[in-house]
């Protein structure tokens, strides 16, 4: 979900119950264009963020101190000369835009009772921090925007300040149903857009639950919605508004198997209950949230160069067989000149030279048979020229058919890496599956470089029932975890036909119920190459029956009897522990 006015809505509510009135007891600037003040009121003491960067623009209340350089910028040092000791009077949210104003009375070098507003702007890469008089003169701002980058408003000092009108947007706190019905009616697009386009401060995934709130029949164009589910969708627009104003507030975290992927301030009825984790506040839901996404980002950034060997691997590896492929279809013909050079052997002083083909009966089948010939050569030579090429057909063929074996594990064990990389979440996940590139020979190993201590352990979640079940992230944890850490009578489970991580789960001395299978079979098909929206068939057995072959490869087992089930890759709802 975006930072959208409804968002910082809910924000403000929080902030006015900790920091109104409050005195500002510390101002650091730890990054270009971020604030971090510290604030005490009613014995308590608080740390606000307040961030302008361009990618994420944030603020909320942090347990979390950053240091600040030795040298504090001039913006910092102006805030501390004006409102260092301050106190909060006041924080305002103009028309339900994106913008912060916290207004700060304080003392001035003559001993005067003075007003400040310290403006917050949350818009993306137009975010900014800027501190302005009461009547809005720019006294200084973290970002300074010129005529020369901004021809709509000049953010300097001196300036006026204003939020510029950009869009004609109508402000939701002054909707009443008939202005809604009036204004929305008058649009020629998709209800959902109508609404996040007509007014401010609603993102298109709150446009969206506000036509799921009003009906499965409401997110379509506006021109196809009946009076009475025009009338549902104000009714659902007014009565987030009213919910907002009284400030009933329940912020919410949504997520898709275990990865956070939305979140909102109030509960989000278009998701399933399963999917959503309340938190207590505003605050923490914008830091765990994205402190979560952060860990996401930062592996996925760690973990480029390890793709990119992986990938190149592959592609070479996938080229180097399809080549391999061809030239086996071009041996299918070698027992045909094994014939051509028998039949010609046999019947060869009845053909006489310079014939361009022949016909013979082909004593295999007892039918007749057409030869080519070179006309140059007898046909006994013509025989030992087939039989010439019969010869190198059948060692290509030999020699191919251990080469694409190899190849074909080579690509299998190269998308078991990838998969591995798909599936990280710790920087020390990585680590195990560098390690394994180092002993494939993908990565060559420094002189003096030693092996790293693993410290990553596999996924331990637990079932509905109570069954512990285990899930490899990488192939050195798949075979740790098949052949030493499970037991004969375990279950194990995997994607059919496809990389995946092996899953354990653990026998109890009793029979299983049916849905821990299912749930096995969940994780199974999730840690996958095969997860996504369709059902993938997972091969299941006790452990007892998985075998390592002599020489094979990290996570390469092999079993002759099986069960199987089709199950999809959603394992939203399962435990996860945190060993």
């Amino acid at each position: 979900m975006a930072f959208d006015g409804i968002t910082i809505a809910a924000l403000k509510a929080e902030f006015i119950d900790t920091l109104l009135n409050g005195r500002i007891y510390k101002i650091a600037q730890p990054e270009p264009d971020e604030l971090l003040l510290t604030i005490k009121n009613n014995s308590n003491q608080y740390r606000l963020l307040l961030s302008a960067s361009a990618s994420l623009p944030l603020a909320y209340l942090t347990e979390e101190n950053k240091p600040s350089p030795l040298q504090a910028p001039g913006f910092c040092m102006l805030l501390r000369k004006h409102i260092q000791n301050g106190r909060i009077v006041d924080i305002v949210q103009p028309s339900l835009e994106r913008i912060l104003e916290f207004h700060i009375e304080h003392l001035n070098e003559m001993g005067d009772i003075c007003r400040k507003r310290l403006i917050v702007e949350l818009m993306g890469k137009h975010s900014n921090i800027i501190f302005c008089d009461m009547d809005g003169k720019i006294l200084d701002s973290i970002k300074h925007i010129s005529a020369a980058v901004s021809s709509v408003r000049e953010v300097l000092p001196g300036r006026q300040y204003f939020i510029p009108e950009t869009t004609e947007k109508a402000n939701p706190l002054e909707a009443t149903k008939d202005s809604f019905l009036a204004l929305i009616g008058s649009k020629n697009m998709d209800s959902f857009k109508a609404i996040y386009t007509s007014y401010t401060g609603i993102s298109p995934f709150m446009a969206h639950e506000l036509c799921y709130r009003a009906g499965g029949d409401c997110d379509g164009p506006i021109s196809g919605l009946s009076k009475d589910a025009l009338e549902r969708l104000a009714n659902a627009f007014l009565d987030i508004f009213a919910a907002m104003q009284k400030k009933v507030f329940q912020p919410t975290i949504l997520y898709e198997n275990n990865v956070p992927t939305e979140y909102s301030v109030f509960p989000v009825r278009s998701y399933s209950a399963n999917c959503q984790k309340s938190v207590e506040t505003v605050s923490h839901l914008l830091s765990q949230y994205y402190g979560e996404k952060e860990i996401y980002t930062r592996i996925r950034q760690r973990s480029t160069d390890l793709r990119k060997i992986v990938q190149t691997a592959l592609e070479r590896n996938v080229k180097k067989y399809d080549l391999q492929l061809k030239q086996m279809q071009d041996t299918k013909k070698r027992d045909t000149y094994k014939v051509y050079g028998e039949l010609l052997t046999a019947y060869g002083y009845q053909i006489p030279m310079g014939e361009k083909s022949c016909t013979v009966e082909n004593y295999y089948t007892n039918e007749p048979i057409t030869i080519p010939l070179d006309p140059t050569l007898s046909a006994i030579d013509n025989g030992k020229k087939y039989f010439e090429r019969y010869s190198k057909l059948k060692r290509t063929y030999e020699a191919l058919s251990t080469l694409t074996i190899q190849v074909k594990e080579e690509i299998e064990h190269l998308e078991s890496i990838s998969n591995a990389l798909d599936i990280a979440k710790k920087e020390e996940d990585l680590v195990q599956i560098k390690e394994e590139l180092m002993d494939t020979g993908y990565i060559k190993r420094k002189g003096n470089q030693k092996k790293q201590r693993f410290t990553s352990k596999p996924f331990h979640y637990i079932s509905s029932d109570g069954y512990h079940m285990y899930v490899g992230k990488n192939n050195y944890q798949n075979d740790e975890l098949t052949f030493q850490f499970a037991n004969g009578n375990d279950w194990w489970f995997h994607a059919k036909g496809m990389p995946g991580s092996h899953v354990i789960v653990k026998y109890q001395g009793e029979e299983m119920p049916d849905r821990v299978f299912e749930e096995a079979g969940k994780l199974a098909a999730y840690y996958s190459k095969g997860r996504g929206p369709q059902k993938i068939e997972i091969d299941y057995i006790e452990k007892k029956h998985v075998k390592k072959p002599s020489g094979g490869k990290p996570g390469f087992v092999v079993y002759y009897t099986n069960y199987s089930l089709v199950s999809d890759s959603d394992i939203t709802g399962l435990r996860l522990e945190e060993d």
